[in-house]
Formats: C-alpha cells, sequence, structure tokens
C-alpha cells in the first residue's frame, strides 16, 4: 500500500475519467433501425424546440419512473430480459401501437386505484420493477378512470388524498401516452401510408362534397362521409394537442401537429412533405425494413438542411446532453468521495483525503459543465425551476466545501462538499419523473436578469445555509459517536459555521430584497406575504438570530452547532415545504413523495438537536478529553 498511496489520488481519478468519457463519447450504437439517429429529429413539445430523445426519454421517465423499458418483466435479471431504450419505446408507441400497447408501462402503485381499474395485484410473472401495467391492461376502465378523474378535478388539490392523487397521476400519464400516440398518425392507423394518399386524393372532391351539401345541391354520400370521418379524426389528433412535428412551411409560420396539418390541407394548404416522410418512416417500422426505414429517415433529415440546421444543431447538443448524463456521473463519483473523506479521519490518511478531494474536484467539473450545458441549452440563468435549483444549490455547497478544504486541509470541507453534492443531485432526479427539466417560464417569470441575480441569490443563500448546518451534523456525529472530536477540530468546525452563517445571512438577505424588487416590477407590489417570500424571510431572520446570539455570548460552540442544524429545517422549508401548500404564487402542488421525505428530513435533524443537547458526559469525545 505504501507503494501506491501516493499515486492513488491519480489513478481514481483517471479510472473515473475514463468511466465518465467512455459513457458519453461510446454511447450503445445502432445495429438495425437507427433509433438514435431518429432521436436527435427536432420537434416542439410544451412550449419548447427539443429532439424526439428528449421527449422519449422525459416521457418516458414520467410515465414508467425509468429511461429505459423492461418488456419481458416476467424474466429474472439473470434471465436477460430484452431493455429497450427510451428511443425504441417511442418508436413504437407512435409507428407501431398495436405493440406498445402491450407493454407493461405505465407505473400504478396505488391499492384503491388497481382496485378501481380491475388490475391484478401484480402481473403474472412479473419478478420486478414494482406495479406496472399496459396500455391494453387499463384500456377497459377508462370510462370507471375518467369519471374518477371528473370528480377528482373538482377538489382542491391541497385536499385530496392519496388515492385522488393517484388517479391524477395515472390519467396525466394516459393522456401523455395517448398524445405520442397521435403524433405522427391516428391511433387506430392500418396502413397510414396508404391512409394518407387516399385522403390527399379525395381532398379536391371531399371539399367538393361538402360545399354541394352546404348548399343543398347534390354530391356523393359515399365521398361525403368518408371526406368528414378524416377531417374529424385529424381534429381528434389537433385537440390532443400531440408533439409538433411538422416544421414551419414559411419564415413567419410556426410548428404544426400533423393533425394541424391535414386539416388545413382541407383547406386548400399543401400538405407538408414531413408527413409523408414520416409516413413512410412508419410503413417501413411496420414491414420491419430497417434499410427502408433508414432510408426514408435520411432523407427527411436531409430535407431540414439548410433552413432547419439550427433546430437541427440545437436538437443534436441535447442529445449529447442526454448521453453525457453529467449530474448522474457527478452524483455517482461525490459518492465515492465521501466515503474516501469519512475513511480519512479513521485512520488519519492524508492520501485519502487527498484521493476524495480530487474525486470531488472531477465531479465538480462534470457538475459544472453540466449546470453551463443546461444553460446554453435553455438560454437562461443557472435556476429556473426546482430541478435546476437541486443542481445549483449543490453546485454551491461543493464550491463552499471545497473552500473550506483548502483552508484547513482536515477532510471536513471533503465530507461537505460530496454529501451535500450527492444528496442535491439525487434530489434532482427524483424531481426529474415529473417531466421537462427545461420547461418554458412563465411570462411574468421570463426575465433573465432577475433570475441571474434574485434566484441566484437567493439559492447561493440556500446553499450556504445547508453548508454551514452539515457542518453542524459533522460535530455532532463526531463528538457523539466517535472519539475524533478533539478540541481544535471541534474549534475549526464552530468557526467554519459561523463564517458560513455570515455569508448566508449575507446572500439570503440580498436575495430577498432582490426578489422584492422583482415582485414589484412583475405583479405590481413589492411585498405581499406570500408563503415563499415568507420562507425567504425566515431564513434571514434566522441566520441574523444565530450571529446575535453569537455575538451576545448566549451560545457558544454547541448551541451554534444546534441552531445550525435547526437552519437545515428552515431552509427545507423554505426551499420545499411552502411549495406543497397549494397557495400562493410560487406553489408547485402538493405531491405525496416529497412531502413524505421532507418530513423524514425534518425529523432527522430534530433528533440531531437531540443529541446535540444530551450532557458533555455522553459525548464519546469528550469522555477523551476528561
Amino acid at each position: 500500500m505504501k507503494k501506491w498511496s501516493p499515486w492513488l489520488p491519480l489513478i481514481l481519478t483517471a479510472v473515473f475519467t475514463a468511466w465518465f468519457l467512455a459513457d458519453t463519447l461510446c454511447p450503445p450504437r445502432d445495429t438495425d433501425f437507427a433509433f438514435n439517429e431518429f432521436g436527435a429529429l427536432p420537434l416542439v413539445f410544451n412550449g419548447r424546440l427539443k429532439p424526439m430523445d428528449s421527449l422519449a426519454r422525459n416521457s418516458l421517465l414520467e410515465i414508467r419512473e425509468k429511461q429505459t423499458l423492461n418488456t419481458e418483466p416476467w424474466k429474472g435479471w439473470n434471465e436477460n430480459p430484452k431493455i429497450i431504450s427510451a428511443n425504441e419505446w417511442l418508436i413504437n408507441v407512435m409507428m407501431n401501437p398495436a405493440v406498445a400497447d402491450a407493454w407493461p408501462v405505465f407505473r400504478v402503485d396505488n391499492p384503491d386505484l388497481i382496485t378501481l381499474l380491475k388490475l391484478p395485484e401484480r402481473n403474472p410473472g412479473q419478478k420486478q420493477d414494482g406495479q406496472h401495467y399496459s396500455w391494453n391492461q387499463i384500456a377497459p376502465s377508462f370510462d370507471l378512470l375518467n369519471k374518477e378523474y371528473a370528480r377528482v378535478q373538482k377538489i382542491e388539490s391541497v385536499d385530496r388524498s392519496a388515492y385522488e392523487r393517484a388517479v391524477n397521476k395515472v390519467f396525466d400519464r394516459l393522456m401523455l401516452y395517448a398524445q405520442l400516440k397521435n403524433t405522427l398518425q391516428p391511433q387506430d392507423a392500418a396502413n397510414w401510408r396508404q391512409e394518407l394518399t387516399d385522403y390527399q386524393t379525395m381532398i379536391p372532391v371531399g371539399i367538393a362534397a361538402v360545399g354541394a351539401q352546404q348548399a343543398g345541391q347534390k354530391y356523393d354520400q359515399n365521398i361525403f362521409n368518408a371526406f368528414v370521418d378524416d377531417v374529424q379524426q385529424f381534429d381528434d389528433m389537433s385537440q390532443i394537442e400531440a408533439p409538433l412535428v411538422v416544421p414551419r412551411q414559411n419564415s413567419t409560420g410556426d410548428w404544426q401537429r400533423v393533425g394541424t396539418a391535414l386539416l388545413n390541407a382541407a383547406s386548400g394548404e399543401p400538405i407538408s412533405p414531413a408527413v409523408f416522410a414520416y409516413a413512410k418512416m412508419i410503413d417501413a417500422f411496420r414491414k420491419g425494413d430497417s434499410a427502408a426505414f433508414n432510408a426514408a429517415l435520411a432523407d427527411y433529415r436531409s430535407s431540414l438542411v439548410p433552413d432547419f440546421s439550427p433546430a437541427m444543431h440545437k436538437a443534436r447538443a441535447e442529445v449529447f446532453f442526454n448521453q453525457m448524463q453529467p449530474f448522474y456521473h457527478a452524483l455517482l463519483i461525490y459518492v465515492c468521495a465521501g466515503l474516501l473523506a469519512v475513511c480519512s479521519w479513521f485512520n488519519l490518511s492524508e492520501t485519502l483525503r487527498r484521493s476524495a478531494v480530487w474525486l470531488i474536484l472531477l465531479a465538480f467539473f462534470i457538475h459544472t459543465t453540466g449546470l453551463i450545458y443546461r444553460m446554453m441549452l435553455e438560454g437562461r440563468p443557472p435556476v429556473t425551476n426546482l430541478y435546476s435549483s437541486a443542481i445549483f444549490i449543490g453546485w454551491g455547497a461543493v464550491v463552499l466545501g471545497l473552500v473550506l478544504e483548502k483552508i484547513h486541509r482536515n477532510g471536513i470541507g471533503a465530507v461537505v462538499a460530496a454529501a451535500i453534492g450527492f444528496i442535491t443531485l439525487v434530489i434532482a432526479q427524483n424531481l426529474a419523473v415529473d417531466g421537462d427539466t427545461m420547461e418554458m417560464m412563465r411570462a411574468v417569470l421570463d426575465t433573465n436578469f432577475w433570475l441571474a441575480t434574485h434566484v441566484v441569490a437567493v439559492t447561493t443563500g440556500y446553499a450556504s445555509t445547508f453548508v454551514a448546518g452539515f457542518l453542524a451534523l459533522i460535530y455532532i456525529l463526531r463528538g457523539v459517536f466517535t472519539k475524533t472530536l478533539d478540541e481544535a477540530t471541534g474549534k475549526s468546525l464552530a468557526r467554519m459555521i459561523y463564517g458560513i452563517v455570515c455569508f448566508a445571512t449575507l446572500f439570503s438577505f440580498v436575495g430577498t430584497v432582490l426578489g422584492g424588487i422583482w415582485a414589484d416590477q412583475s405583479w405590481g407590489r413589492f411585498w405581499g406575504w406570500d408563503p415563499k417570500e415568507n420562507g425567504a424571510l425566515i431564513i434571514v431572520l434566522w441566520n441574523a438570530l444565530i450571529l446575535h446570539l453569537r455575538w451576545g455570548g448566549m451560545i457558544h460552540e454547541r448551541g451554534l452547532v444546534n441552531c445550525a442544524i435547526f437552519g437545515n429545517v428552515v431552509t427545507s422549508w423554505s426551499w420545499f415545504g411552502v411549495n406543497m401548500l397549494g397557495i400562493g404564487l410560487h406553489s408547485y402542488g402538493f405531491t405525496d413523495a416529497a412531502f413524505k421525505w421532507l418530513t423524514l428530513f425534518v425529523l432527522s435533524q430534530l433528533a440531531f438537536i437531540a443529541l446535540g443537547l444530551l450532557p458533555k458526559e455522553l459525548w464519546k469525545s469528550f469522555q477523551m478529553r476528561a
């Protein structure tokens, strides 16, 4: 070990770097159908331009809570079940729904809802992946679900039971799936390419038949009925608000849905070549002809050049970001770095500490790369929603942790950086289940200047308050359960906590004031006692209270520590709690999972405070000093 110890930081960093680069630069390649190339096609959905790859990943994550699909859940992992990518799943949903409808993709966990939908408590033979059901299994109970959904909509979200929230969630997932099924063709189309050709041929005589019917003249009833049926079908496709995959036809036009483009054709407009290109892909895919599918895909991509080159470049860039998965890779590296840093406390190994710092620097570089990449893709500052706030808060905490480690070189800053970096990225991973994390901003909030000032300042206040709280947790854990909190280490931790609280007070105060100015410009009032505003103010007041108690000599080392831990409670409430109240301008809605984890987190912090209040005689480190 002595021989290799000096090289351990370099070796570990090189291994993790190689792992990250291999995953980023060498993604799984297409062996048959060009699923990855299809994933790079641009479209517009929920107000923003994105690639098919993002639509596939976000949709599958929202419906299934995973970005891959096990199509053979009755097999154990040792039996090599067939796992398909999000892109392959999306292509089947859009082009061959008869196959996709049989896959167990919808997550349903609520037992009362499972009973209502007459689903088996567990799919026969299913060995893993939780409670997942197919479209075909749920379809017979659509009427029951629609009635329950209509009833649930009359209840305020904050007053809904777990069952009622499950009804709402499953209904939304089914609606999203229906949107995807109707993106490129009507969901019940048997031979879409031929049906599209027939419709194009029928348009002149169909329009004539409709005109004659309205004028009270003779017309061909069969042609009239067939044309009206087609138009109604395309109107249904349009009304369901499927993704917009038809590029604009001129410089002033907008992207369209296939259904809308076909409706416009009934008014005399030419059908977009994109509709025929997708129909050609559908025909080849259903026939299992990969060569024809790939050729049709390549022809369509060529047709987008040069008019839509910027859209294609943006889509390609986002696909690369999706493949890179920077926050997932950083999360795993933070875990390993944190373990090394903790181990360094017990054997006083400088090599382990240095190894932890090197890995944190690598994770921080990946974390920063992902943060900047997202900013470039969105054209926005780093914080625009809860998901991005978790990313940025973790990033800011890692910066503070590394600064502390640079100053003190005792592994404490490394543990704080790794722990908060890991926890916030886990939070972000769970928030991503709600859908697209690069959502469009509401018009009243769509101001880059204030996003870059108020939001960044206040989230920096969040990050620094959490850092102070986690330093306090380290003090408690080392003091109560180990013999490693000597007097020098205790004083060092107290100085760190005090300094970070000062930093947090400044940024939380400035951020709150800037938020008031933004509110005045957006809503015409500086302060309205909105729950989110109150939460931000509580953070400022709590940090200020800590400083005043310290300056007045009313708290000393352990008192400072316990107050800093309660700062975690205050900050978590401001960050998440007020968003779940269902009221105010900053409400994101109540969610069972978030409330449960928030409650557990608060209880854990209160338990740590209880430990911090134990008599010194019960602390192992104080026993050693005696």
